[in-house]
Protein backbone atom coordinates (compact mmCIF):
# COMPACT_ATOMS: atom_id res chain seq x y z
CA UNK A 1 0.00 0.00 0.00
CA UNK A 2 1.47 3.32 -1.03
CA UNK A 3 1.38 6.51 1.00
CA UNK A 4 -1.15 7.88 -1.50
CA UNK A 5 -3.41 4.85 -0.90
CA UNK A 6 -3.28 5.54 2.83
CA UNK A 7 -4.10 9.22 2.26
CA UNK A 8 -7.08 8.24 0.08
CA UNK A 9 -8.42 5.89 2.76
CA UNK A 10 -8.08 8.61 5.39
CA UNK A 11 -9.85 11.15 3.12
CA UNK A 12 -12.73 8.74 2.54
CA UNK A 13 -13.10 7.92 6.22
CA UNK A 14 -13.01 11.58 7.25
CA UNK A 15 -15.51 12.54 4.56
CA UNK A 16 -17.96 9.94 5.83
CA UNK A 17 -17.49 11.06 9.41
CA UNK A 18 -17.88 14.76 8.66
CA UNK A 19 -20.98 14.30 6.46
CA UNK A 20 -22.85 12.30 9.09
CA UNK A 21 -25.35 13.94 11.46
CA UNK A 22 -23.97 11.95 14.40
CA UNK A 23 -20.90 10.30 15.86
CA UNK A 24 -21.08 6.64 16.82
CA UNK A 25 -18.68 5.48 19.48
CA UNK A 26 -17.72 1.84 19.74
CA UNK A 27 -15.64 2.36 22.86
CA UNK A 28 -16.18 4.00 26.24
CA UNK A 29 -15.78 7.76 26.43
CA UNK A 30 -13.50 8.95 29.20
CA UNK A 31 -13.20 12.59 30.25
CA UNK A 32 -10.38 13.98 32.33
CA UNK A 33 -11.04 15.90 35.54
CA UNK A 34 -12.05 19.50 35.08
CA UNK A 35 -13.61 18.96 31.64
CA UNK A 36 -17.17 20.13 31.04
CA UNK A 37 -19.90 19.45 28.53
CA UNK A 38 -21.27 22.70 27.15
CA UNK A 39 -24.78 22.66 25.73
CA UNK A 40 -26.70 25.06 23.49
CA UNK A 41 -29.07 27.58 25.03
CA UNK A 42 -31.76 27.75 22.36
CA UNK A 43 -33.29 24.35 21.62
CA UNK A 44 -31.92 22.28 24.50
CA UNK A 45 -30.38 18.82 24.64
CA UNK A 46 -31.89 15.40 25.29
CA UNK A 47 -30.24 12.45 26.99
CA UNK A 48 -32.28 9.48 25.82
CA UNK A 49 -34.55 10.36 22.93
CA UNK A 50 -37.39 7.96 23.78
CA UNK A 51 -38.80 6.29 26.89
CA UNK A 52 -37.36 2.86 26.02
CA UNK A 53 -33.74 4.00 26.07
CA UNK A 54 -32.00 3.42 29.38
CA UNK A 55 -30.09 5.87 31.60
CA UNK A 56 -28.19 5.29 34.82
CA UNK A 57 -26.14 7.77 36.85
CA UNK A 58 -23.45 7.31 39.50
CA UNK A 59 -22.83 3.65 38.69
CA UNK A 60 -26.40 2.32 38.98
CA UNK A 61 -27.79 -0.08 36.38
CA UNK A 62 -29.44 1.89 33.57
CA UNK A 63 -33.26 1.75 33.49
CA UNK A 64 -36.01 2.86 31.14
CA UNK A 65 -38.11 5.90 31.93
CA UNK A 66 -40.41 5.34 34.93
CA UNK A 67 -44.16 5.45 34.46
CA UNK A 68 -46.18 8.49 35.45
CA UNK A 69 -46.78 9.39 39.07
CA UNK A 70 -50.42 9.52 40.11
CA UNK A 71 -51.30 12.89 41.58
CA UNK A 72 -52.34 12.74 45.21
CA UNK A 73 -56.00 13.15 46.10
CA UNK A 74 -56.91 16.73 46.87
CA UNK A 75 -58.05 16.90 50.47
CA UNK A 76 -61.61 17.98 51.06
CA UNK A 77 -62.85 19.74 54.17
CA UNK A 78 -61.66 16.95 56.44
CA UNK A 79 -58.26 15.34 55.99
CA UNK A 80 -58.46 11.54 56.15
CA UNK A 81 -56.08 8.59 55.98
CA UNK A 82 -57.00 7.79 52.34
CA UNK A 83 -55.95 11.27 51.27
CA UNK A 84 -52.75 11.02 53.29
CA UNK A 85 -51.93 7.62 51.75
CA UNK A 86 -52.47 9.07 48.27
CA UNK A 87 -49.79 11.70 48.98
CA UNK A 88 -47.44 9.08 50.46
CA UNK A 89 -47.87 6.87 47.37
CA UNK A 90 -47.07 9.77 45.02
CA UNK A 91 -43.98 10.75 47.03
CA UNK A 92 -42.78 7.14 47.14
CA UNK A 93 -43.18 6.84 43.36
CA UNK A 94 -41.05 9.96 42.86
CA UNK A 95 -38.41 8.69 45.29
CA UNK A 96 -38.37 5.31 43.50
CA UNK A 97 -37.92 6.96 40.09
CA UNK A 98 -34.98 9.12 41.18
CA UNK A 99 -33.35 6.22 43.03
CA UNK A 100 -33.65 3.97 39.96
CA UNK A 101 -31.57 6.29 37.78
CA UNK A 102 -29.07 7.04 40.53
CA UNK A 103 -29.82 10.65 41.48
CA UNK A 104 -30.19 9.59 45.12
CA UNK A 105 -29.56 6.36 47.00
Amino acid sequence: MTPEDVRQIIREELAGLLKSDRYTFQKHIQMLDGRNIQLGQTTGTKFGTNALQKIGLYGVTPVQQSGGVTAPTTPGGAYNSGTAQSAVDAINAIIGAIKNIGITS
